[in-house]
């Protein structure tokens, strides 16, 4: 593990290299700073230093690719699922009533893995990402059959 010293030297030479790549590639100075802030951590927690500055702009550039793949995702699966005003209206127990009414048709209509993904996305909340993980599948194949699923519901309970 580095000790503190030489995390502060490393820290103050590349830290405003560092900041500038994450903000250009994502357009965001908050998220540039938290995806920095990642590779300190993770920096400080490793038993090997840095050898040259082109390894943290990498950790850099390779991290903030993954934050944009992340937000790609995430927001593909929200315009799959628009919030609806009118359902957000009614009280707790229509609501609940018609989440359960759409728990029991995945359950009972919807094949694996459709079904699967569907109740580890909204019953354990996972993303994409973990879902494709704890399944072996690709994440864009996870997010096909997860836009599938939420379009075979929306058409059900749309009519």
């Amino acid at each position: 593990m580095m000790t503190k010293k030489e995390l502060e030297t490393i820290f103050r030479q590349n830290y405003s290299k560092m900041i500038h790549l994450a903000s250009v590639l994502l357009g965001d100075d908050e998220a540039a700073e938290d995806v920095v802030q990642d590779i300190f951590l993770r920096l400080a927690d490793s038993d090997i230093s840095p050898k040259t500055d082109n390894y943290l702009l990498s950790a850099v550039r390779n991290a903030c690719l993954n934050r944009i793949r992340q937000m790609r995702l995430h927001e593909r699966v929200r315009r799959l699922l628009p919030v609806e005003s009118e359902t957000d209206l009614q009280p707790l127990d229509k609501r609940l009533e018609r989440l359960d009414s759409i728990s029991a048709y995945a359950d009972e209509q919807l094949e694996e893995p459709h079904r699967s993904i569907f109740h580890l996305r909204f019953d354990d909340d996972l993303t994409v990402a973990e879902i494709a993980r704890r399944l072996n599948l690709n994440p864009n194949t996870a997010y096909k059959y997860l836009a599938q699923s939420l379009q075979r519901i929306r058409n059900h309970f749309n009519h």
